[in-house]
């Protein structure tokens, strides 16, 4: 990706969002944006409930300190392990593919992409935290850490997409000229990824809204306007 096309990127996709559990603003807004990995860390997690966590996790898992607060490992109801051994490339197996996605903080680039995840079955019952981040601004402070996606790498479906070693691309290296011939604006990259955490998210957040399904509940936080 040239830097031009990243501007135009970014020009069509400047919000980013990230769906949480209900309850987890505090924690995030104390620690910031841990990756399966890096949370694991923080808390200590024992052996046992740190390799239940590192697989497929068909229930979320709660993470809880007094001193750190609570944290819930969301999870990972649109993804199979069968159908991860099917569309798997360059000889990963769904336990590698699990280590990939553990090490990465998700952001969708596309507000309908998040509209259609809490209309889902899984989660339509539920109420949901949508953090909405300023995507120059993230990309701006974490850019050496980011690898994009062109697919949802977190979910199989009943068709899943092939996946393998260059899924995640560092944004130098992601081929936008190449899915701008084949998708419309707001669809040439599916998911923005940063390894590790992304720390003081609060300073890039626009705002953060409990949603349940395409309904708005609450506004939790939002940003105040920036000068003209």
């Amino acid at each position: 990706m040239t830097e031009a096309e990243l501007a135009e990127l970014l020009r069509d996709c400047p919000t980013l969002f990230h769906m949480a559990e209900a309850g987890a603003w505090p924690t995030i807004r104390g620690h910031g944006l841990l990756s399966t990995r890096a949370a694991l860390d923080r808390f200590a997690v024992p052996d046992a409930i740190r390799a239940a966590a590192e697989r497929r996790r068909p229930e979320g898992i709660v993470l809880e300190r007094a001193d750190l607060g609570r944290i819930v490992l969301r999870d990972q109801k649109p993804l199979s392990d069968r159908a991860l051994a099917r569309c798997l490339r360059d000889r990963l197996t769904p336990a590698d593919w699990h280590r990939r996605l553990n090490e990465r903080v998700f952001f969708w680039l596309s507000r309908k992409r998040v509209l259609t995840l809490l209309a889902g079955r899984a989660y339509r019952d539920h109420a949901h935290e949508i953090l909405e981040i300023d995507a120059a601004a993230l990309v701006a402070a974490h850019r050496d850490r980011i690898e994009l996606s062109a697919i949802n790498s977190g979910a199989t479906g009943r068709f899943p997409a092939p996946r393998g070693a260059d899924t995640f691309r560092p944004i130098d290296a992601y081929p936008y000229a190449e899915w701008r011939k084949k998708r419309p604006r707001g669809e040439r990259v599916v998911e923005l990824t940063v390894l590790g955490a992304v720390p003081e998210l609060e300073r890039f957040v626009r705002r953060v809204v409990v949603m349940r399904g395409a309904d708005e509940v609450e506004i939790l936080a939002e940003a105040a306007p920036t000068a003209a």
